[in-house]
């Protein structure tokens, strides 16, 4: 029921709102000064405060004591009526802001400074009646606060909005201010800031407004904000004047301005979420679950509300606290996940947290894991996540695990909702881009050291006899290059490994653009053993790989190179060389970091793809009257590309047919992401699952899709079946025997591919526990049980230049030592799990790789970043450079549906169905790398045309009628005739 109420004026000229028929009210539209005012009734009003004039207090707002009192008897925290009439006009603008919820506490001042905090200064509140202390403030009415004694510019008011704010909205903020003081003269800065300590313990100030004020009124300060990632702390303050100026606040106001389309977004689907019904909906997941409203004597309380649940007598990782949540979400329906968190116990003081999800259907158990948050035993943290359901389960469980046994989990609130859909960010802005241009100063060292500074406490001297042209991958990038100087930067009297050059370079990287690091290293002839070398970044807090690599003490000047880019505005950014062992010296040579141009090699690339995936045809009519075919028609469609392009599934994602979909739709190749792997067909020893399998097999085989293997066995020990990890060596033969038996006979000829020992350069589980020589036999045992099948190589960071551990160098090395033994190694696969790539880097790691004359796959690729559109521009850089090389022979992605994807912000489709700007660009490059023409006959009744390999239809218009030709474009040099007998 809505009712209506007047405003009038009363004989002191103070306003007086009439209310019929009802006194516990809640607004729903202010419109202005002298209009009407919307009220709901929510409650039946007692006699004694029906009809009570509200008046308007010092501050403009309409209410009387009498009314107030009443209405926070009743539980009403705030009416928020703000009829300012010296600035009436200005706020009608901000009448829509006021339908939803204000999150600033005391946001007029009326509770006086509570809940706020001058930041490194003073602050009091004035009003009409306590006047205006050693200040001349006639022209400024009403209620507000004063902020002085700042001594710098960053010095405010705050007040501390963690528990009200999520990344589930956007926020809009409306602050009225001015400024006072005897020694300036005009107008001055004032700006709304948002200080956001993150779960790391790294600090984002986030800009939101400025607005210029004066002494003589107020002024807005207007802005919006959001967030990407729960924070630790949020603080939101004002801020801006000159030391010395005082700064005025009349009201404050934060509102939730945007979030997700659907009614019910905000309605969280858990029950009892702040044990305000004690433990009621909740139980323990292999212990107890207590309710408590403090533990250890009064230190841990409530982070909100009255209560807090606990654990006990947990003696196992995943034991924790749950709730079933069966029959209240949705399939296809992505929901964000909020946990107010920490743990309890003896001698410990941080372990992580998970949120997990526990699926039942058609008994098929799965879990997914929601997010993680390292909590700690005094503080509360907050964990956020989100997760899809993509079948229809008959049971589904959300619950706590993940400390050791023995310590307690804490949780104080849990929110499970319907994600907001958040709109994507736009476009970086990338004008007047100095492309090429070194940022580092005095790289040649012309002028010495200057510009350069020693990290720690080492000494660097500058010496002669470097090599005097860039590196290879520099001036793939670059073209002419003017000669090195053969100066370089030799540092000595190292102590510790991150010693060594180092330089500034904050003001002169942009952010989102991608940086090329190039540079010659050399180590000292101290070191007893190969050493890695590092070129690091420090941005702010965190370390930024900028390319690794390995140098024997050999006298020789190795090729450094990598790669980084920077998305979110840092405060500092300093690049450095690091790595080798303390004592031993360290040379650079020729260190460039350059913004690469990523357009101009696009054009390069598609010369070369045009040279490699076409091939001239002609389409040629056998007639016994050949004149009368002259201007016949035709059309010549390709029906299906013959360059393998193809993604990783998984069996709980292809319950969601709108998943099944865009695979079978998009992709021509499949692998499966676990369901092969060992430790998923037989979890336990003995019983084997190729039930999983089979369906995507099914799937696969349905669709004409063709499947690689993956994997027969992984060397990672992690990865390996626990009962197999615990076999003694002759048992852990044996195992590995009945696993190429199971495995390879089951599925003679099903996998064209199959991954035989997964990441031999990073794992060497097998190969310690049995010997150097199992991995050959591995791949002979395979290729004997299943010759047709090409045994693959497969590994991680090979095309980047971050891991000196597995780079191209010593992936052929491995290949080699295996051919060697024996081994049948039929292929090269690159996973490509890749960050900011570079296309001279990747095209210079498959030139390496290319002269084992082998094939090689991309067979995991997958790149992330948090704006759609640079990772649209990643994935475009891998796409290309891998279809555009000779030995390529095919791209598996490693997934494209969000929240169904190892990698966060990797996906291509986001969660509910829409194709993102990665998506649209995967398949514009699929449409330009596919041949669709038409044409007409010319008088010796041919066609010629350039196509892309693979099937095509042609539809033939003649003057007897239509005639349909297949026909298939292989590779090869010579042009492809094609006859066509009428």
């Amino acid at each position: 029921m809505v009712f209506k109420a007047l405003t009038t004026r009363n004989l002191k000229g103070q306003r007086t709102a009439i209310l019929h028929h009802c006194s516990y009210y809640s607004i729903n539209l202010a419109i202005g000064a002298k209009d009407l005012i919307f009220f709901r009734c929510l409650k039946k009003p007692s006699k004694d405060i029906m009809e009570k004039p509200c008046t308007t207090n010092a501050d403009g707002h309409n209410e009387s004591k009498e009314s107030r009192d009443g209405l926070e008897g009743m539980g009403i925290i705030s009416v928020d009526m703000k009829l300012h009439p010296e600035n009436s006009n200005e706020e009608l603008d901000d009448s829509s802001r006021r339908i939803s919820k204000n999150i600033i506490l005391n946001h007029d001042f009326s509770g006086g400074l509570d809940l706020w905090h001058p930041n490194c200064c003073d602050a009091y509140i004035v009003s009409g009646e306590n006047g205006h202390p050693g200040e001349s403030l006639s022209k400024l009415q009403g209620r507000f606060a004063v902020v002085t004694n700042r001594k710098e510019c960053w010095q405010g008011l705050e007040q501390d909005i963690t528990d009200r704010v999520t990344v589930s909205a956007s926020y809009s903020v409306c602050a009225w201010v001015a400024i006072s003081g005897d020694s300036f003269h005009g107008a001055q800065d004032v700006l709304a800031t948002l200080k956001l300590e993150k779960q790391d313990g790294s600090v984002d100030f986030v800009f939101i407004g400025r607005t210029s004020a004066s002494m003589d009124r107020w002024e807005k300060v207007e802005g919006n904000f959001s967030l990407d990632t729960p924070p630790r702390h949020a603080i939101f303050y004002l801020e801006g004047p000159s030391n010395g100026v005082n700064l005025l606040i009349r009201s404050v106001m934060i509102c939730c301005s945007q979030r997700s389309t659907l009614a019910d977004d905000d309605e969280n689907i858990v029950q009892n979420p702040q044990f305000d019904d004690c433990l009621n909906s909740w139980s323990g997941r292999g212990c107890n679950a207590v309710l408590r409203d403090s533990m250890a004597e009064g230190k841990v309380l409530p982070k909100t509300g009255k209560f807090f649940a606990s654990t006990a007598n947990r003696s196992q990782n995943w034991n924790g606290i749950q709730q079933e949540i069966s029959g209240r979400v949705q399939r296809k329906l992505a929901y964000e996940v909020f946990a107010t968190v920490r743990i309890f116990g003896d001698n410990i003081t941080s372990s992580e947290v998970r949120a997990t999800l526990w699926l039942n259907q058609d008994d098929r158990e799965q879990y997914i894991g929601i997010s993680s948050a390292q909590a700690t035993d005094n503080d509360w943290v907050q964990l956020h996540g989100k997760f899809l359901i993509n079948g229809s389960p008959s049971r589904a469980v959300i619950f706590l695990e993940g400390p050791p046994p023995g310590t307690d989990i804490l949780l104080n609130n849990l929110t499970v909702r319907h994600a907001a859909k958040v709109p994507p960010p736009p476009p970086p802005g990338t004008e007047n881009v100095d492309f090429g241009v070194n940022v580092i100063a005095n790289s040649n060292l012309n002028d010495g050291t200057n510009g350069w500074f020693p990290l720690g406490d080492c000494t660097l001297t500058a010496q002669y006899g470097s090599p005097h042209f860039a590196p290879p991958m520099a001036r793939d990038s670059l073209g002419f290059l003017e000669p090195l100087s053969g100066r370089y930067i030799l540092t000595t009297h190292r102590t510790q490994t991150w010693m060594g050059p180092a330089q500034m370079i904050t003001e002169k990287v942009k952010l989102y653009l991608t940086y090329q690091v190039s540079a010659w290293v050399q180590i000292g002839n101290q070191a007893a053993k190969p050493q890695n070398i590092n070129i690091a970044l420090g941005v702010d807090t965190q370390w930024v790989n900028g390319g690794q690599v390995e140098c024997a003490n050999d006298g020789r000047w190795h090729e450094i190179g990598g790669s980084f880019r920077i998305e979110k505005p840092p405060s500092k950014i300093m690049v450095y060389v690091q790595g080798p062992d303390p004592g031993v010296d360290l040379m650079l040579a020729g260190l460039q970091i350059f913004p690469v141009d990523r357009r101009l090699r696009f054009r390069k690339l598609k010369k070369q793809t045009d040279t490699i995936r076409k091939r001239d045809v002609i389409l040629k009519l056998r007639s016994s009257d050949s004149s009368k075919l002259l201007g016949s028609s035709v059309k010549i469609r390709q029906t299906q590309s013959s360059f393998p392009i193809g993604s990783c599934i998984g069996r709980a994602n292809m319950d969601n047919e709108d998943i099944a979909e865009f695979f079978t739709q998009n992709f021509n190749w499949g692998v499966f992401e676990n369901e092969l792997k060992w430790y998923w067909t037989e979890p336990q020893q003995g019983n084997l699952n190729y039930r999983d399998a089979e369906d995507l097999l099914k799937l696969c085989n349905s669709h004409g899709i063709q499947v690689r293997g993956h994997c027969i066995f992984w060397e990672v020990e992690s990865a390996v079946p626990s009962w197999v990890r615990s076999l003694n060596k002759n048992d852990m033969m044996l195992a590995i025997d009945n696993r190429l038996n199971s495995l390879l006979t089951k599925y003679m000829g099903s996998f064209k591919h199959y991954d035989v020992n997964n990441e031999m350069l990073h794992g060497s589980f097998f190969k310690d526990h049995l010997g150097d020589e199992i991995r050959a036999t591995m791949f002979k045992k395979a290729s004997l049980i299943d010759p047709s099948a090409t045994l693959f190589m497969n590994d991680y960071n090979v095309e980047d230049g971050f891991d000196a551990r597995s780079s191209p160098e010593k992936y052929i090395d491995h290949i080699l030592c295996l051919q060697e033994q024996g081994a049948p190694v039929g292929g090269i696969g690159i996973q490509g799990h890749t960050n900011s790539p570079v296309g001279s880097i990747v095209c210079s790691a498959l030139d390496k790789l290319a002269i084992l004359g082998l094939p090689i796959w991309f067979t995991e690729l997958d790149v992330a970043s948090e704006n759609e559109y640079i990772r649209a521009d990643d994935l475009e850089v891998m796409l290309r450079e891998a279809f555009a090389h000779p030995a390529v022979g095919g791209i598996m992605l490693w997934g494209f549906w969000e929240l169904c994807m190892s990698r966060q912000n990797a996906h291509l489709v986001n969660a509910e169905g829409d194709i993102n700007e990665a998506g649209r660009r995967l398949l514009a490059l699929k449409k330009e790398w596919s041949t669709h023409i038409q044409g007409c006959f010319d008088e010796q009744g041919q066609v010629a045309f350039r196509g892309f390999h693979g099937s095509y239809e042609a539809e033939i218009e003649l003057p007897t009628g239509k005639v349909r030709k297949t026909f298939v474009i292989e590779q090869g040099n010579e042009p492809l005739v094609i006859y066509i007998d009428l």
